[in-house]
């Protein structure tokens, strides 16, 4: 039976960084760069990664011997403390660190506001730094004012690479009657953005986007620009940070306008298309005729057909 893998984390100064390269160049180990390090030791089924955190990681099934060794002026070895975002992401994802666009989603399924998609394009470096900042799927995000504060650092590390298409519930609603495929208005949307971002970023090779419906719906809707990008559309995308990234600018971007609209009706609209939804749509239709829903609802949503 193969020896079980162990991790072990100690923090190190410059100076013991800089002497532990000395040690392990000098002992044969192979030496690669890899985001977020200052360097990356290998050699057999150990590695060790000096992280510009300070953090130097030994892995492998010889990890202990190799820091005992190393490391003498070291307490004991102990087990590493639980992974960092981005050291997990750096072990088991290593594509999530070369350049691509992820192409997400916000307002699919919430019955008052606007559909809002977001294309966001990331490389070595921006995908460490969102990962390091706790960018994650803004489905797993608890409250609308971290998911602003995520959409604010977001912009600001991905300056004019992102790329936002929003469609009003009234334009929505014209484009189901037209086409009476909400699936196929959200490929179209999806590759819009995709396509904006392609204007910015015209070197990206690959994009990443959640699958819905079936086939191929994406790459189907690309126009020139993006027909020679290299398209993956595959289930629980989100765990891209590109992806994640696209993720809560598109929701920001919801959230945004459900206040807008919010204001302009004269009472909170909530997310979603619950109990609560429901009840709120019944004022709305004491303040204002029922003609007007369709600005600020998804109308073709079911729970229009229960008012």
């Amino acid at each position: 039976m193969p020896a079980s893998s162990t991790t072990l984390v100690f923090p190190l100064d410059p100076q013991e960084i800089a002497r532990l390269h000395a040690l392990l160049e000098a002992r044969g180990m192979s030496f690669s760069q890899v985001p977020y390090a200052h360097w990356r030791a290998s050699q057999g089924k150990t590695n060790v990664t000096a992280y510009l955190s300070g953090k130097t990681c030994f892995q492998g099934a010889e990890a202990q011997a190799w820091a005992e060794a190393f490391l003498p002026e070291q307490r004991p070895a102990t087990p590493a403390a639980k992974e960092s975002a981005l050291e997990s992401a750096l072990k088991g994802s290593p594509d999530m660190f070369t350049p691509h666009a992820g192409i997400d989603e916000s307002g699919k399924g919430d019955f008052f506001g606007p559909l809002a998609v977001a294309c966001a394009y990331t490389d070595a470096l921006t995908a460490a730094k969102l990962l390091d900042a706790g960018v994650r799927d803004s489905k797993a995000i608890s409250s609308d004012q971290q998911t602003l504060r995520l959409d604010i650092l977001i912009r600001q590390l991905l300056p004019r690479r992102f790329a936002l298409v929003t469609i009003s519930p009234e334009k929505l609603n014209q484009l189901h009657a037209r086409h009476g495929n909400l699936n196929r208005i959200l490929a179209w949307a999806h590759a819009r953005a995709l396509e904006s971002l392609l204007e910015l970023a015209p070197d990206c090779p690959r994009a990443i986007s959640d699958q819905f419906g079936k086939g191929n719906l994406v790459q189907r809707a690309l126009m020139e620009r993006g027909q020679g990008i290299l398209l993956d559309e595959h289930p629980k995308a989100e765990a891209d940070v590109a992806v994640a990234a696209a993720s809560i600018l598109a929701r920001a971007a919801y959230i945004r306008d459900v206040d807008r609209l919010s204001q302009a009706a004269g009472l909170r609209l909530p997310k979603g298309c619950g109990e609560p939804v429901l009840q709120c749509a019944r004022e709305f239709l004491k303040l204002h005729p029922r003609e007007q829903l369709g600005r600020f609802a998804k109308v073709f949503f079911k729970t229009a057909q229960s008012l």
